[in-house]
């Protein structure tokens, strides 16, 4: 299967969240492109950092404004788009409990916003689901079918299920408004432009390797996670984005390794002299995460190419600049 670029020059691009972690990646790709791209953010979680090299291309216009509250009254949000692409909300496990109104708003109200506007507009709306969708998962791999596994009051609840709401109304509109619509489920993806102290396990290993911490494993450090470089999750969205598909799709790696494995990686990788240690599990820590690429591969001709190895090392030189070890 090959999908042929769909959007390009002269084209109206809206990404939600846009100074973030995998949607700057995201923007870059856009703007290459020679997209017209908007990027809305209020930089809770993003930094303008990470879209800072584009500011002064005539194609990209970066607006700070919390979609939440609705859509902003500016110049760049006043002519059509062909697409949108919902990327925002904080998404690490410590933003869970520091910002769980913020989730839960705009996964409800902001969606919802959005959804009204790409269907005035007649744009392709692209909503960024998660693999926290399946919750802790009772099969493995995850599938598109699967329909989880997650507890509605717990802590992780406010970004499961403002995802899971996400997905209802993006489907919603597809069946009763006919707007054109894409959902992906995107499984743990790493690279530059992470926050060091996000709480999401890579960014926090390799800092802590860095600075010759113990690496601190949650439980036994036996549950596992596939991890995607951003690279190859950017190329599967795209992918996605550029077709006529509806989805949910998985968007990720199979590369699964236990908590344990992937600290004693960076330890290697990192040249640390750290040990790893073990320190209380988080409340409802899935098990096992690891997605079921069949639909991504026949649909969309999705292949991740990076090796963890090669990911995880591009990852620690950033942070290494980053950190200044």
């Amino acid at each position: 299967m090959k999908v042929a670029p769909r959007f390009g020059t002269g084209h109206r691009i809206l990404v939600t969240g846009g100074a973030g972690f995998v949607p700057s990646h995201l923007v870059d790709r856009l703007v290459e492109r020679g997209c017209d791209v908007v990027v809305l953010d209020n930089f809770v979680t993003g930094s303008k950092d990470n879209v800072a090299h584009l500011l002064d291309r005539p194609t990209f216009t970066l607006v700070e404004a919390d979609i939440s509250d609705g859509l902003p009254q500016h110049p760049a949000m006043a002519e059509r788009f062909d697409a949108i692409l919902h990327m925002a909300s904080p998404a690490s496990p410590t933003d869970f409990e520091k910002l769980p109104v913020e989730i839960l708003r705009v996964g409800s109200v902001a969606t919802l916003a959005l959804l009204e506007r790409a269907t005035d507009d007649g744009a392709r709306f692209l909503m960024a689901s998660t693999s926290e969708a399946y919750g802790d998962p009772k099969e493995h791999p995850q599938r598109e079918t699967y329909w989880g596994n997650v507890n509605p009051i717990g802590i992780r609840s406010v970004y499961d299920e403002a995802k899971r709401f996400s997905e209802a109304a993006t489907m919603a509109y597809h069946r009763s408004r006919g707007t054109d619509t894409a959902i992906v489920r995107i499984f743990n993806t790493y690279g530059p432009r992470m926050r060091p102290d996000d709480g999401r396990a890579i960014p926090t290993f390799i800092s802590q390797a860095l600075r010759g911490e113990p690496i601190t494993v949650h439980g036994t450090g036996n549950q596992t996670r596939s991890i995607c470089y951003v690279d190859d999750l950017v190329r599967g969205i795209l992918l996605l984005l550029d077709s006529t598909e509806t989805g949910p799709i998985n968007c990720g790696t199979e590369h699964e390794m236990s908590m344990r494995q992937l600290a004693e990686t960076i330890v290697s990788l990192t040249g640390s002299a750290s040990e790893v240690s073990y320190i209380t599990r988080a409340s409802d820590d899935p098990e096992m995460r690891r997605p079921d690429l069949t639909l991504a591969r026949e649909l969309l001709g999705y292949v991740p190419s990076v090796t963890p190895e090669d990911g995880l090392r591009r990852t620690i030189e950033y942070f290494r600049g980053r950190l200044g070890y």
